[in-house]
């Protein structure tokens, strides 16, 4: 399905507006079958025994009343109907889309209860003409807002791509680019693996519809954030687009290769300074204004390993933290040792060099891997979805995401703030307080109903 099929679905004939509202404000409850039965048994002229007959379609049941002896009847519907769609069908199929649950798990919950519920192919006849296009609708009509706000300014951007399963069989990558300055999503591109000849190929492809948008809406880049993929570094210089590596990124995977030097012999001494690297690989990154100044404190780390803390380098002549005498000397390397020889060869090498120069002095791309968790509520990597409905659930979790991404730090009743304790599976066992957010909003919700 292409964008055009996407624009074609927003044009199409919806409900009223004011009608599906006003149904949806309305409190709904579950009614036993027996009860509801005892209110039209009986005629409510003659008291006497009446003709009952109805009619299910999905949730919504109507009751037909006749009574035999004085003619008295009547019709009673359990749900309003909207251009003869009853409306609980509708907005049970709403919900279950707009929260990102699953259908199929909501059909056994309701099989269990005996409750009465419709089909799938029913539910995908309503979120193809009802939900659908309002999500694309309120996703493009949020975006037109925001991205006329960043016309006035140079903008600091963040791209990542999502591959909807792991490895090289991805069927979809999701682009997504962030507006660093106020963690907020501004565009999302949705590409297909058989569109650019391979998964392989769909981030660059990503990256240039979305560069491409942008570029038509007036909005300027100072610079983007990425991950080092090597087809991004080509086309950025090509466009002449200034690039900046996400630290984490290259933290994570230089911490990978150093911790297997320190699995090889006579190398244990290295895996004891791990946690000291990342820290130094962060610290260059924020401290530093130019790539040359980078790459002077990155290689001083190599000095510092020995114990020596001045530098031949004039950008970082030495160490900026106290010199104290220490107690235990082991911990430091010596130089010719198989230990400092694979240490110093890695850090050294020419692609690192060139990355450290280029790691970004200000944000970093975290809050995308956040936002790729938001996507994992919408859109699970265990289920396929068809082309429309993948792009509606990324639409979704972006309006979820801009709407509670700053979010505060709860409080406890006595106003102190909240912490929780993690264990990130990257620290092998180390815990982290990380802040309790406030509880979530879902204002969204009520545009798209």
């Amino acid at each position: 399905m292409t964008l055009q099929t996407v624009s074609t679905l927003t044009e199409s004939t919806v409900m009223s507006d004011a009608a599906f509202t006003s149904t949806q404000a309305i409190r709904k409850y579950i009614v036993y079958e027996t009860c509801l039965m005892e209110l039209f048994e009986v005629c409510a002229v003659c008291k006497r025994a009446c003709l009952v007959k109805t009619k299910r379609l999905g949730t919504f049941l109507s009751v037909e009343q006749l009574c035999k002896y004085c003619e008295y009847s009547r019709s009673w519907k359990s749900q309003p109907l909207l251009d003869n769609t009853p409306a609980g069908n509708v907005q049970l199929s709403a919900a279950v889309y707009i929260s990102g649950a699953s259908f199929f798990k909501l059909q056994r919950v309701f099989k269990a209860m005996r409750l009465q519920i419709f089909l799938y192919d029913t539910f995908r006849r309503h979120a193809r003409m009802f939900v659908e296009p309002a999500i694309v609708h309120t996703w493009r009509k949020s975006q037109e807002v925001m991205l006329q706000q960043l016309k006035d300014d140079k903008v600091i951007l963040g791209g990542d791509m999502r591959a909807d399963s792991p490895g090289h069989c991805a069927k979809y990558g999701s682009y997504t680019m962030m507006h660093l300055n106020t963690n907020t999503i501004v565009d999302l591109q949705l590409v297909q693996s058989n569109e650019v000849g391979g998964s392989s190929y769909m981030e660059k492809e990503g990256l240039k519809r979305s560069l491409s948008l942008l570029g038509a809406q007036g909005v300027t880049i100072d610079c983007i954030v990425t991950d080092r993929h090597p087809q991004i570094q080509k086309f950025l210089r090509e466009e002449n687009i200034t690039q900046f590596y996400d630290v984490w990124h290259m933290e994570k995977g230089l911490s990978k290769k150093i911790d297997k030097i320190g699995k090889k012999k006579d190398c244990e001494k290295v895996k004891k300074w791990i946690p000291a690297i990342r820290n130094h690989i962060y610290w260059t990154a924020a401290s530093s204004k130019t790539g040359p100044e980078r790459v002077a404190k990155w290689t001083s780390l190599l000095n510092h390993v020995r114990d020596v803390h001045t530098h031949e380098d004039p950008l970082f002549p030495k160490c900026l933290h106290t010199i104290r005498k220490t107690r235990d000397k082991s911990k430091w390397l010596s130089a010719g040792t198989p230990a400092f020889y694979n240490l110093e060869k890695e850090l050294t090498k020419k692609t690192v060099l060139r990355d450290i120069a280029k790691l970004s002095p200000h944000y970093q791309t975290s809050s995308l891997e956040a936002f790729h968790s938001v996507i994992l509520r919408f859109a699970p990597k265990n289920v396929v979805y068809p082309y429309l409905g993948m792009l509606c659930r990324l639409y979704l979790a972006a309006l979820h995401y801009n709407e509670n991404a700053d979010r505060g730090q709860a409080t406890t009743s006595s106003g102190d703030p909240r912490f929780k304790l993690s264990f990130p599976k990257s620290r092998k066992g180390e815990c982290r307080a990380r802040p309790v957010k406030t509880e979530a909003t879902f204002r969204y919700v009520d545009d798209l109903t």
